[in-house]
C-alpha cells in the first residue's frame, strides 16, 4: 500500500520505511544507512502538506521510539519523546498538575515534527511551540547522540531545523503549573476594525484567532478568544467587541462554515483545562475538515494590516478555493529558521479545498503579492518553492549560518532531500 501523509495529497517517495523501537536501534540504523550513502528523513505524525519530510531513500518513523514524559519540577521542564503527540503529552502533564504555555490548533501533531517546522498556536505574548524547547537530543549522521541545550552556541540553529541535522529523539520543554482557559466565539467583526487597531483585537485574550472565508471581504466571520480563567469573567471584552460591531455567538461554532462543532473544543465561556481549550479540535476526533490542503504566510506584526489588505484585494481569486482563513499572532524568538525569528509575527493561514493543481496555480500570485511585506512561508505547508527559494537569505538573517551548521553535522548530506536542495540547503 502506498504511504501517504495525513491529508492524503502526498505519496511518499521513500524506498523503505523503518520504525526503530529504541535510540540504540535508531543510531545503528542511521550509521549503517549513512555508510551506504543512502539518504534518510525523520517522519512524525505526517501532518506536513509538502515534501519536507520525504526522501527517495529511508523514511524513519519516530513514533516507534519509547514514549517519554519525564517531568523535572525543579527545572520546570519535561523531557518528551519526539514522536509523541501534543495531546498525549498534555494529558500526562495535566495528571501531574503541569501545563505548556501554548498549543497549536491541532493536538494530533507530533512534538518533534511541530518543533522542526516552527508550528505555532496564537497569542501576543506566546511564542511558537519551538520557543518552549529548552534542550533537544538528536542522532546525527555518524550515529552519535548529541544533546544541545538553551545557551549552547548551536542551539538556536538546531531547534527549527527542518529535519536537516539528524533525527531528533527527545526534547525538553518548558512547563508551568496547570491552569484553566475559557473560550468564547464572537461573530461578524468588521475587517476595518481589525485594520484600524489589530493590537486592540488580538490583545483581548491570551490566545486569539480570527477566521474568515473572504466571501465577504469586509468581515471577519468569527473571532475565537481563549482567556485564562482569572480573566474570563470580565464584561470589558464583550463590550469592546460590541463597540466594534461584533456579537457573541450563543451556540458552539466550527471554524469552517456549515460544519458541526461536535469535534471542536468547548466554547461559550465555560472554563476548562488548558489542553481542552487551547487547541481548536479535540484529540479524539478527526481534526479540522480532514479533506483539505493548507498554506500559511507569516509577516512582521508591524506590516500585518498591509498584508491583510493585500489578501483582501485577492479575495475573488482566493474565496473559490478556500475553506477558511485563520489569522494568529506569534511572539518573537531567536531561533534561526523560525518564522518568528527576530520579529513579532502575524500568521495568515489558508485551509484550502483539496484541489492541489488549482491551489498551486494561485500560490505564485499570492506569494508575489505578499513578498514585499517579508512574508515567510510555513515550512510544513504548501508554498511556491521556486519563488521562496530566491528570498530565503533575505527572509532569514541566519540562513547561511544554518547552512554551515547543517554541513558540519551532516557533511555528506544524507539528511537532505529534494525540497531542501531547492531551497538552497
Amino acid at each position: 500500500m502506498t504511504e501517504r501523509n495525513w491529508a492524503g495529497n502526498l505519496a511518499y517517495g521513500a524506498r523503505r520505511f523503518a520504525r526503530p523501537e529504541s535510540v540504540d536501534e535508531l543510531a545503528e540504523l542511521v550509521a549503517a544507512t549513512a555508510h551506504d550513502g543512502t539518504r534518510m528523513r525523520a517522519l512524525g505524525s505526517r501532518h506536513s502538506f509538502n515534501r519536507i519530510a520525504d526522501t527517495e531513500g529511508l523514511a524513519i518513523e519516530t513514533g516507534g521510539l519509547p514514549a517519554l514524559v519525564e517531568l523535572d519540577e525543579g527545572a520546570r521542564t519535561v523531557r518528551v519523546s519526539a514522536g509523541l503527540r501534543y495531546g498525549e503529552l498534555a494529558e500526562a502533564l495535566e495528571r501531574d498538575g503541569w501545563a505548556l504555555a501554548n498549543l497549536a490548533s491541532l493536538p494530533h501533531i507530533s512534538v518533534g515534527g511541530a518543533v522542526a517546522t516552527g508550528t505555532h498556536g496564537s497569542g501576543d505574548a506566546l511564542g511558537s511551540l519551538a520557543a518552549a524547547v529548552a534542550a533537544l537530543e538528536l542522532v546525527t549522521a555518524d550515529g552519535s547522540l548529541r544533546v544541545l541545550r538553551r545557551g549552547d552556541p548551536d542551539f538556536d540553529g538546531a531547534v527549527v531545523a527542518l529535519g536537516a541535522l539528524g533525527v531528533v529523539t527527545a526534547l525538553e520543554l518548558d512547563v508551568e503549573p496547570t491552569y484553566e482557559v475559557a473560550q468564547s466565539v464572537f461573530e461578524r467583526l468588521p475587517l476595518d476594525a481589525v485594520l484600524a487597531d489589530l493590537d486592540a483585537v488580538t490583545g483581548l485574550a491570551a490566545s486569539t484567532s480570527l477566521f474568515t472565508t473572504w466571501r465577504d471581504p469586509d468581515v471577519i466571520d468569527q473571532l475565537w478568544l481563549k482567556r485564562r480563567a482569572d480573566a474570563a469573567a470580565s464584561d470589558a471584552v464583550p463590550a469592546a467587541l460590541a463597540a466594534m460591531g461584533a456579537s457573541a455567538s450563543t451556540v458552539k461554532r466550527h471554524p469552517l462554515p456549515d460544519f458541526s462543532a461536535e469535534h471542536c473544543t468547548e466554547q461559550l465561556g465555560m472554563p476548562g483545562p488548558w489542553f481542552e481549550r487551547l487547541p481548536h479540535f479535540k484529540l479524539a476526533f478527526t481534526p479540522s475538515n480532514g479533506d483539505e490542503l493548507q498554506s500559511e504566510f507569516l509577516v512582521p506584526r508591524a506590516r500585518a494590516a498591509e498584508a491583510l489588505r493585500v489578501v483582501r484585494s485577492l479575495a475573488t481569486s482566493i474565496a473559490p478555493l478556500l475553506q477558511v482563513c485563520e489569522i494568529r499572532t506569534v511572539a518573537a524568538d531567536e531561533l534561526w529558521l523560525s518564522a518568528a525569528y527576530g520579529r513579532e509575527t502575524v500568521g495568515i493561514h489558508f485551509t484550502w479545498l483539496p484541489d492541489q493543481p488549482a491551489v498551486e496555480a494561485l500560490l505564485p500570485t499570492l506569494q508575489a503579492a505578499l513578498a514585499p511585506l517579508e512574508a515567510r512561508p510555513h515550512w510544513g505547508k504548501l508554498f511556491d518553492v521556486a519563488e521562496a527559494a530566491e528570498r530565503m537569505p533575505q527572509l532569514y538573517p541566519r540562513w547561511h549560518d544554518f547552512a554551515g551548521l547543517r554541513a558540519s553535522l551532516d557533511p555528506e548530506g544524507v539528511f537532505r532531500n529534494e525540497l531542501l536542495e531547492r531551497l538552497g540547503l
